[in-house]
C-alpha cells in the first residue's frame, strides 16, 4: 500500500508537470508558485534530477532586475484566474505578481545539489548569483531590527493566517470596484478566506500596482507590514545555505555571515516570552499572539531554542493530524479554512528537517504522523488536523512531493 503511495505520488506530480514548471493544482491554480515550485523541486529530484534542477531554473527565469522572485509566474494566459496578470501589472521579463514569497527555492537548490553533486554542480553554479540576489533584495527592503516582514498575506504564503487580522484590520478597501474570484469556483467557500479578507488582499494589489511596485514607496505608504516568524525562519535558512554552498564551490558569499548575525538578532525579537513561542509583530505594532506552525520553523533556521519545545510537544499532543497551522485552543482556530487551523504537510516537512537537524525524536514523531495523514486522506492541499479529511484542492503536487522526498517510508529512494 505504502509502495503504491509512491507512485501515486511521482503520478500527482507528473500530472501537475508543464514541463518546465509545476502547478500546485490544476483548476485552481494555474500558474507557477514560488515555494509550491520549489518543494515540488524536491519531489522531482527523488527520480527526476534534470527536472529537478528545471524547475527551480523556470522560477529564477522570472526574478526581477532588483532580486525579487516573484510569488506567481503567469507563463500561459488562463482567465479563469483572479487576479491574474492584467490585474497585477508586474514589471519583471515574466509576466508575473509584484511580491514574493518565502525563499525555499535557495535551500532546496542545496539539498538538490547535495542529492547529485555531479550532477548539479554547473546548474548550482549559474543559479547562485540570482539566488545571492535575492537574499540581497530581502535583507534590503524587507527588515524590521532584523526580522523579515511581508508585505502582503500572500507574499506570507499564509494567506488568511490569524496573525494578520489585525494589519488588515487598517485597510480600509473603499474603491476596490467588483471583481469575480475564482477560487471558490473549486474549493468550497468555508475552506478559503472571507470575502472581506480578499478585498483587502485586491486593495494592497491595486496599491502595489499604483505605486509601480517602486519598493521604497511602498514602504512608506503600505499600511500592511508584519515581521513573519516563517519569513525570517526561511530567510534565515536561505543565508546558511548560501554560505555553505558558497564556501564549499568557491562562490562569493561577501556579507552573508554578518546577515545570518543580522537575521539571527531579528528572531530573537520575535520571541514572545508571555506565551512562550515565536510570534508575528505587527510594524509599528507589537506580538499578535499568534501560535501557529509558523512558530516550529526555528530549527530550520539553525535555532536550536529549547524555549519552544514545550509548546512543540504539546502541538503534538493536542492534533490527532499535527501540526495545525493555529493553536487549536485559540478562539481563531478553524480547522478547515486555509491557514487558520489545517495542516499542512509540507510545513510539517520543514519543521520536521529542521527538528532532525538537532537530532530531536519529535522530529520522527511528526513524520510519522504526517506519513499516517497522507496514507490516510491523500494528497490534498492541507487536511483537517482533527479528524485528518482532506481540504482544499486535490492532487495536490507538492503534498506528493513531501511523500517522496520526506513523508514516504523510502523517502528519496524513488
Amino acid at each position: 500500500m505504502l509502495q503504491d503511495l509512491n507512485q501515486q505520488a511521482v503520478e500527482v506530480l507528473n500530472g501537475n508537470d508543464r514541463g518546465t514548471y509545476t502547478l500546485p493544482t490544476s483548476g485552481l491554480y494555474p500558474y507557477q508558485w514560488n515555494w509550491d515550485s520549489a518543494i515540488c523541486a524536491l519531489g522531482y529530484s527523488t527520480y527526476d534530477i534534470d527536472r529537478a534542477w528545471t524547475e527551480l531554473e523556470t522560477l529564477f527565469a522570472g526574478q526581477w532586475s532588483g532580486g525579487m522572485v516573484p510569488h506567481i509566474l503567469f507563463h500561459e494566459s488562463d482567465p479563469g484566474y483572479f487576479p491574474g496578470p492584467e490585474v497585477w501589472g508586474g514589471r519583471g521579463p515574466v509576466p508575473s505578481s509584484g511580491i514574493t514569497q518565502p525563499p525555499v527555492a535557495i535551500s532546496a537548490a542545496r539539498m538538490i545539489y547535495e542529492r547529485a553533486p555531479e550532477q548539479g554542480g554547473d546548474r548550482l553554479a549559474k543559479l547562485y548569483p540570482s539566488m545571492l540576489a535575492w537574499h540581497r533584495w530581502f535583507m534590503r527592503w524587507r527588515l524590521d531590527a532584523g526580522a523579515v516582514c511581508v508585505s502582503h498575506p500572500w507574499e506570507a504564503g499564509r494567506d488568511n493566517a490569524p496573525d494578520w487580522d489585525g494589519a488588515m484590520a487598517r485597510i480600509k478597501p473603499n474603491g476596490v470596484g467588483t471583481y469575480q474570484r475564482r477560487d471558490t469556483d473549486h474549493v468550497s467557500a468555508h475552506m478559503r478566506p472571507s470575502n472581506d479578507e480578499y478585498d483587502r488582499y485586491v486593495w494592497l494589489v491595486q496599491l502595489g500596482r499604483r505605486l509601480k511596485w517602486d519598493e521604497a514607496a511602498l514602504r512608506a505608504e503600505n499600511p500592511f507590514r508584519v515581521a513573519d516568524p516563517a519569513m525570517t525562519f526561511i530567510c534565515l535558512r536561505a543565508a546558511r545555505d548560501l554560505l555553505a554552498v558558497g564556501e564549499s564551490c568557491g562562490f562569493e558569499t561577501n556579507g552573508l555571515r554578518s546577515d545570518i548575525a543580522s537575521l539571527e538578532r531579528g528572531a530573537e525579537t520575535l520571541w514572545n516570552g508571555a506565551m512562550g513561542c515565536y510570534d508575528s509583530r505587527t510594524v509599528p505594532g507589537g506580538f499578535t499572539g499568534s501560535l501557529s506552525n509558523a512558530s516550529f520553523l526555528c530549527w530550520y533556521a539553525g535555532l536550536n531554542d529549547e524555549r519552544q519545545l514545550p509548546e512543540l510537544r504539546r502541538a503534538l499532543e493536542r492534533s490527532a493530524y499535527p501540526i495545525a497551522s493555529y493553536d487549536p485552543d485559540s478562539q481563531h482556530f478553524d480547522p478547515v479554512r486555509y491557514w487558520r487551523g489545517p495542516t499542512w504537510a509540507f510545513m510539517n516537512m520543514l519543521i520536521g528537517t529542521g527538528l532532525a537537524e538537532f537530532d530531536y525524536p519529535e522530529a520522527r514523531i511528526l513524520r510519522d504522523a504526517t506519513r499516517s495523514l497522507i496514507s490516510r486522506s491523500g494528497f490534498s492541499e492541507y487536511f483537517n488536523p482533527l479528524t485528518g479529511d482532506p481540504a482544499g484542492g486535490n492532487s495536490f503536487a507538492w503534498t506528493a512531493a513531501v511523500w517522496l522526498a520526506w513523508a514516504g517510508p523510502t523517502a528519496g529512494e524513488t
